[in-house]
């Protein structure tokens, strides 16, 4: 009795997943997995940060406002992963791909959406494809 309950709740899980996958934009499994990313990576936004403002302001800057700026977004970064990973499988209102649209969706809380971007893949292990040196 137990476990064809649980095969019952385990199937309208499932089918409520894919239901919800067609009716919404976007992917719960990358929300998932932008969520864990988030909680795993987020200390590198203070190091991003830092860098980030060294490049457009200077190293006075990039020591002070930068390294407070980075603690700042860590933290934002730890806070959403977080809800991220609690509330992958539900669309979010406002939360669409395109940040201009309206409506429920998958889409990133925070932008950029992965810690690691274009911009910040100095040493081209994740975007291996946009070397600017070959």
């Amino acid at each position: 009795m137990k476990r064809s309950f649980k095969a019952i709740l385990a199937t309208v899980i499932v089918f409520m997943l894919f239901l919800s996958v067609n009716s919404f934009a976007g992917d719960p499994a990358r929300k998932l997995g932008r969520g864990v990313a988030n909680t795993a990576l987020g200390a590198l936004e203070i190091p991003i940060c830092v860098y980030d403002t060294n490049q457009a302001e200077g190293g006075i800057a990039a020591w002070t406002y930068g390294l407070f700026k980075g603690i700042g977004r860590f933290f934002a970064r730890e806070g959403v992963g977080i809800f991220e990973i609690l509330t992958f499988p539900m669309p979010i209102p406002g939360c669409m791909d395109d940040p201009r649209e309206a409506g429920w969706g998958y889409g990133p809380i925070m932008r950029p959406e992965w810690i690691v971007d274009e911009d910040h893949d100095v040493y081209n292990t994740v975007y291996p494809d946009t070397a600017v040196m070959r």
